[in-house]
């Protein structure tokens, strides 16, 4: 029974997250980078380009087909319409990759994003573009990095991204850049500014560095590999600035001789103080300093992976 009312709290938690984050990323397509056309990827990216080209070409469309036409494409209806038939391409193509979560995400950012456009339209918030795409960037990284950190996705090209990763054995994170690059490309095709995708390749670039932030902390924590005769030393200070390690039994390759490394993970301030005792009690340690992208554990990030 407390297992399961343990899973409970943990689903309702993800759920909350998942509707803060498609909420965050509403806002920073309404308020920020629609208002100034900008497509910085992913399905969202293709429907404010569609919204600005149907209003550009409205009446040339109306008077081709003959026939009466809604007045305007809304951002939400445009999104919604690709994401649905991508939902059904990835849950037949990657299956379980694809899950429940991935589909009430992309369910809630078209909600929230129809309300939005509706009720406040289409001007800027700010009347600077330059602002505009650093908080959009921001608002987007922040709301990415929330979903991302309940297992699912955003849905839209991250799908094709995953598709063609599969076919063309391309790693995804490469794959996810040339898509989204194309889908900046065709905004300069739509609107003939050189601005807009310069302006977007900005967006891309924030925003990654955003959920990065938002997914794995703010916190850098460095890994230290140390070779030392003085282990036991070293191991003692580590344990006296609240942190731990781990002490790994070893052979030099050169000398045969048995040595000791000590595994041990610290957030840059801690491996800047332990380096400079290093230093004073054993000049000839041997210090290997690792960029950890992700600590899960007492001490550090304690959410499940």
């Amino acid at each position: 029974m407390q297992t399961k009312n343990i899973q409970s709290r943990n689903n309702l938690r993800d759920y909350a997250q998942l509707f803060l984050g498609a909420f965050v990323m509403s806002v920073s397509f309404v308020f920020f980078i629609s208002p100034y056309r900008l497509a910085p990827g992913g399905v969202y990216g293709i429907s404010i380009m569609l919204h600005y080209l149907y209003e550009m070409n409205h009446n040339a469309l109306q008077s081709l087909l003959g026939i009466e036409m809604f007045q305007n494409l809304d951002i939400s209806v445009a999104a919604l319409c690709m994401d649905v038939p991508l939902c059904i391409a990835g849950t037949w193509i990657l299956g379980k990759a694809f899950g429940v979560k991935t589909v009430v995400s992309f369910l809630a950012m078209a909600l929230f994003t129809f309300i939005l456009e509706n009720t406040y339209g289409y001007d800027p918030f700010v009347d600077d573009i330059m602002l505009s795409v650093i908080f959009g960037a921001v608002f987007l990284g922040i709301g990415s990095g929330l979903i991302f950190r309940t297992g699912a996705t955003s849905g839209g090209t991250d799908v094709i991204s995953m598709i063609l990763s599969r076919k063309l054995h391309v790693s995804l994170g490469v794959m996810v850049i040339i898509v989204d690059s194309c889908v900046v490309m065709l905004s300069l095709v739509a609107f003939n500014d050189i601005k807009i995708p310069l302006y977007s390749f900005i967006i891309i670039y924030i925003t990654g560095r955003i959920v990065d932030a938002a997914v794995y902390g703010f916190r850098k924590i460095k890994t230290l590999l140390i070779v030392s005769d003085k282990h036991e030393e070293i191991a003692r200070f580590i344990l006296a600035l609240d942190r731990g390690g781990t002490i790994i039994h070893g052979k030099g390759m050169y000398t045969g001789r048995q040595k000791e490394v000590i595994f041990s993970n610290l957030s840059l301030k801690e491996a800047n103080i332990v380096k400079q005792y290093i230093r004073k009690v054993d000049p000839d340690a041997f210090i290997t300093v690792i960029d950890a992208g992700q600590v899960v554990g007492e001490g550090f990030i304690n959410y499940e992976l």
